[in-house]
């Protein structure tokens, strides 16, 4: 299915363009703190602030001769401020620049994917109000359990993707941290009140403590809280996809018209969303594993992590962004056929109702040990033949019958028992 969502914006965040346009950002904020301190001239700082600017082209022509971009990006800056341009970088190191314009590129895609999830948790809210009644059967190990409510199923969703967002709001805080203080981190060419005043104005919180470099396990932290997210999706489409599956078909992701599932069967509706989700669920998580061998690096620091963070911070977040976009979508457009959860839930004359009839008998009086014989034989006999009916040998089991009345065993198949509890978990969610 062609998708029509633009990541446009996330994208942007990315480019060369955005990250030096970031870099300028820091260098003038510093330059800012400096002024407040008496350390740059009014005039000076004008100057800075209006003539201040560079060019892609020009940096990587600069680049190709110094071998180094932090310096051709100065080096650029610097051809267009002119005599002011001795203030800029004044006691910094490449990585303060770096690491405190990365932070803003983070926060930046924080935002979206923040308001990605926010949409996401209110869409799956929507359809477990509107499925709040919507029998169908839960599985364990793949094989019918007892009945429950499709809504119920769209609330464990619901609480999957509240917690994630709990965890990445927490990775979101703790990675919004600049640094500017010099090499090693010791402020020796450069005060702390800079730091403070740079990332005040900047939105940002002073690292406690960076050795040259912010440490790497807030990054790893962040790139968790991502693959928390891609796991959430990942769980929600593997159910969809088994429930698509053609013997059992109790959801079905949208089909619109004319489209077509495959090239050779014009039969074929494929959940094609779903497993295009399970893949990219893959690609974000071996991310987060790149990130945390970041976290190693040698003494106050190298650069084993920047090449690593250049791939993995903008596809790891412009995925994100994809994959919520694309899940919400799904969510909306999920067709549930109702009829077919109730056939499943009946199939076998009821068999998913034994604990039901099990509990019934040991009301009774019998033993568990010899109720759930009574049951079992007649479970697993309407089990194991094509046109076993469970609640049928029940009635015809002279043992159960010795026990239970016609109508007592018809009242163990009475799928609202199993709906009497809903209402208090729907209250958990204020629903």
């Amino acid at each position: 299915m062609i998708e029509r969502y633009s990541l446009q914006e996330m994208k942007d965040i990315w480019e060369l363009e955005s990250k030096f346009s970031y870099y300028l950002k820091v260098e003038i904020a510093v330059c800012e703190a400096y002024n407040k301190l008496g350390k740059i001239p009014d005039d000076a700082l004008a100057q800075i602030k209006q003539r201040a600017a560079f060019s892609v082209k020009r940096i990587d022509e600069i680049e190709k001769e110094v071998g180094h971009d932090v310096i051709a990006f100065l080096t650029n800056v610097n051809e267009n401020v002119g005599e002011a341009s001795r203030y800029i970088h004044m006691g910094m190191t490449s990585s303060d620049v770096i690491d405190t314009a990365f932070a803003l590129q983070i926060k930046k895609a924080s935002e979206i994917i923040e308001k990605d999830l926010d949409k996401v948790i209110e869409t799956i809210r929507n359809k477990a109000i509107e499925h709040k009644k919507t029998v169908c059967i839960g599985r364990s190990h793949g094989i019918h359990a007892e009945p429950m409510t499709f809504g119920v199923k769209l609330l464990s969703w619901l609480d999957h993707f509240e917690r994630a967002k709990k965890r990445f709001v927490i990775a979101k805080e703790e990675i919004a941290q600049g640094q500017i203080s010099g090499p090693v981190g010791t402020y020796s060419n450069i005060s702390p009140e800079v730091e403070k005043l740079t990332c005040e104005h900047l939105g940002l919180r002073p690292a406690k403590i960076s050795t040259q470099v912010i440490a790497r396990d807030n990054h790893a932290y962040y790139m968790q809280s991502l693959a928390f997210i891609a796991s959430a999706i990942e769980q929600c489409a593997i159910e969809i996809r088994h429930l698509q599956k053609t013997e059992v078909l109790e959801v079905e992701e949208a089909f619109k018209k004319g489209q077509k599932g495959s090239s050779a069967m014009p039969h074929k509706k494929n959940p094609i969303s779903s497993e295009n989700l399970s893949g990219l669920a893959r690609v974000v998580k071996s991310n987060a594993q790149a990130a945390m061998e970041n976290i190693a690096l040698w003494h106050e620091r190298d650069i084993s992590h920047s090449s690593v963070e250049r791939i993995i911070f903008p596809d790891s977040t412009i995925l994100i962004d994809y994959m919520l976009n694309r899940f919400n979508r799904l969510v909306e457009g999920l067709v549930v056929y109702k009829g077919n959860m109730l056939k499943n839930a009946s199939l076998f004359g009821g068999i998913v109702y034994s604990q039901r009839v099990l509990l019934e008998l040991t009301n009774k009086g019998l033993s568990r040990e010899d109720a759930y014989r009574l049951v079992q034989r007649n479970a697993l006999e309407a089990f194991n033949n094509a046109e076993g009916d469970f609640k049928k040998n029940l009635t015809q089991d002279k043992d159960v019958c010795a026990v239970l009345s016609l109508q007592e065993i018809e009242n163990c198949f009475d799928s609202e028992y199993y709906l009497r509890n809903i209402d208090t978990i729907y209250n958990r969610f204020g629903i």
